[in-house]
C-alpha cells in the first residue's frame, strides 16, 4: 500500500476501501483502533491482498466491488471453506440428508467467525479504541451466541448449556493446552514466560461464574424435601439474579479493560507486534465493513439455525450423542480459526497473546454469553437455569481450577499443555459415552449374555 500513487490513494479514499493511518494516529492514544489478542491471533491466518489486476479495472464501482471481495472472501487462508456455505444451503433446500446439512453449515461458520473478527477490527479503525473493544467484546463470540438464541428460540435449552459449556472448556482446556504444549516443544531451550496479571483477573471472573453455577446446584440438591415445583422455581429466580450480577461484573471488567487498566490489556499486543500480525492501515472503508458485518452476520444466522435444527437427525446419523456434538464438535469447529492463530502465536513465544485469546474469550463466554441467554430466555418466556447438572457443572469447575493451577507462577512448559489436553480427552470421552444411543444388535446381544 505505501507504494501506491497518491492518485491511486484518491480513488480509494473517496469509494470507501482504504484509510491509511499514521502512526502518530495509531500510537497516539495507545493503539487508536483498538486491537486486542483476539484480532492479533486471528490476523495469523489473513493473506495479504494483491491489488494490481483490482486497480486496472476502469469502472470505479466495478473496482470497488473487486477490492472488497479481494480483501474479505480471499484475504484469509480459510477461504476455501467459504464454498460449503452454498453446498448447505443447496443441500436444506434439495433435501439432501439433515446430517450433511449439520456439516456442511459447520464448515461454512469456520471462516465466517475469522472474517468477523477482521471486519470488527476495521472498524475499530475509525471508531477509536473503546468502541473497538467494545465491538469486539460483544462480537468476539458471535457465533456461539447467534446459535444459542436460535436454539433458544426452538425451546433447546440443554443445546444452549451444553454449546456454551463445551466453548469454555475448548477454550480452557484444548486451546489453552495446545498452545502451552507446542510453544513448549518449540522453545525448549527458552524459560517461556508472561504476564500474569491478566490471567489473573480472568481467573477471578470465571470462579465468580463457578459460584453463579454451583450455587443453583447446590440449591436443588439442599432442597430435597420441598416439592420439585418449588425447588425448581427457587432455582429459576436464583439463577436469574445470579445472571445480573454476572453482567454487572462483567460490565466492571469491560470498564477495567477498556480504560481504567488498559495498559494490562494492550501491552501484550505492543510488545509482540511483528510485520505478519499487524494489519499497519485500514483496507476497507467504515460503511464497507459494516455491511460486509451485518451480511456475516445474516450468514452466520441462517447457518446456526441450520445447525440447531438438524443436531438431533446429526445425532442419530452418527452414533454420538447430542452432549457431545453441542459440547466438543461444536466449539471446536466453530473456533477453529481463533483457536489456531493461539497455537501459532505460541510457537513464536508469544503467550500472552495465546492467553488473551483462550481466557479472553472463556469469560466471555462464562460472564457475558451464558447470563445474557438467561435473560433472553426470561423475556421470551423460556425456563432456562444456570443448573447446568452435576456432570456439567462438575466438569467446569475442574477446568477452571486446573487452568487456574497451571497459570498460577508466570512461566510455561510443555508438560503443562498436555496435562490440560488430558483433562479434554478424559471429559470428551465422558461425554461420548453419556446418553450415547445404542443400537438393536448390542440390545439383543446384551440380553443374550444375561441369559446365559
Amino acid at each position: 500500500m505505501a507504494s501506491s500513487t497518491p492518485a491511486t490513494e484518491t480513488w480509494l479514499l473517496e469509494n470507501g476501501n482504504i484509510k491509511p493511518l499514521s502512526k502518530g494516529m495509531r500510537h497516539g492514544h495507545g493503539r487508536s483502533h483498538g486491537r486486542t489478542a483476539h484480532n492479533v491471533s486471528s490476523s495469523s491466518l489473513r493473506k495479504k491482498s494483491d491489488l494490481t489486476l483490482v486497480r486496472k479495472v476502469p469502472c470505479a464501482i466495478v473496482r470497488d466491488v473487486l477490492a472488497n471481495v479481494q480483501e474479505v472472501i480471499f484475504g484469509t487462508k480459510l477461504f476455501v471453506l467459504f464454498i460449503a456455505i452454498p453446498f448447505a444451503i443447496l443441500a436444506h433446500y434439495r433435501n439432501f440428508g439433515r446430517s450433511w446439512v449439520f456439516g456442511l453449515s459447520l464448515l461454512g461458520l469456520t471462516p465466517l467467525a475469522e472474517r468477523v473478527s477482521f471486519l470488527t477490527e476495521q472498524i475499530a479503525f475509525f471508531t477509536g479504541p473503546t468502541v473497538g473493544g467494545l465491538l469486539n467484546a460483544t462480537c468476539g463470540n458471535a457465533t456461539e451466541l447467534i446459535i444459542a438464541i436460535f436454539a433458544l428460540m426452538q425451546h433447546k435449552v440443554d443445546v444452549v448449556k451444553y454449546s456454551l459449556l463445551g466453548s469454555i472448556l475448548s477454550n480452557l482446556l484444548l486451546v489453552l493446552g495446545t498452545s502451552l504444549f507446542c510453544g513448549g516443544i518449540a522453545n525448549l531451550s527458552k524459560e517461556q514466560k508472561y504476564d500474569r496479571k491478566q490471567a489473573d483477573v480472568n481467573s477471578l471472573l470465571l470462579l465468580l461464574g463457578l459460584l453463579c453455577h454451583v450455587l443453583p446446584l447446590l440449591f436443588r440438591y439442599a432442597g430435597v424435601g420441598e416439592s420439585a415445583a418449588i425447588t425448581a422455581e427457587a432455582v429459576l429466580q436464583l439463577s436469574r439474579v445470579s445472571c445480573i450480577v454476572m453482567l454487572i461484573a462483567y460490565i466492571a471488567y469491560l470498564i477495567f479493560q477498556l480504560w481504567t487498566h488498559r495498559q494490562l490489556f494492550d501491552a501484550e499486543a505492543e510488545d509482540n507486534e511483528d510485520d505478519d500480525a499487524v494489519d499497519e492501515e485500514a483496507v476497507l472503508g467504515f460503511w464497507s465493513a459494516f455491511a460486509w458485518l451485518v451480511g456475516m452476520t445474516l450468514i452466520i444466522a441462517l447457518l446456526s439455525e441450520y445447525v440447531v435444527g438438524t443436531i438431533e437427525a446429526a445425532s442419530e446419523s452418527w452414533g454420538i450423542s447430542v452432549s457431545f456434538i453441542s459440547v466438543i464438535l461444536l466449539p471446536i469447529v466453530g473456533n477453529a480459526a481463533e483457536h489456531a492463530g493461539a497455537v501459532i502465536f505460541a510457537f513464536k513465544n508469544k503467550l500472552d497473546i495465546s492467553l488473551g485469546v483462550a481466557l479472553g474469550s472463556a469469560t466471555q463466554i462464562a460472564m457475558f454469553v451464558v447470563p445474557l441467554c438467561v435473560i433472553v430466555a426470561w423475556i421470551v418466556g423460556v425456563r432456562m437455569d444456570l443448573d447446568f447438572n452435576l456432570l456439567e457443572t462438575g466438569s467446569l469447575a475442574l477446568a477452571i481450577i486446573v487452568t487456574a493451577f497451571t497459570l498460577q507462577d508466570g512461566t510455561s512448559h510443555y508438560i503443562k499443555g498436555l496435562v490440560l489436553l488430558l483433562c479434554y480427552i478424559v471429559i470428551s470421552a465422558c461425554f461420548f459415552v453419556s446418553n450415547r444411543p445404542q443400537t438393536q444388535p448390542n440390545v439383543v446381544h446384551l440380553e443374550g449374555i444375561m441369559r446365559v
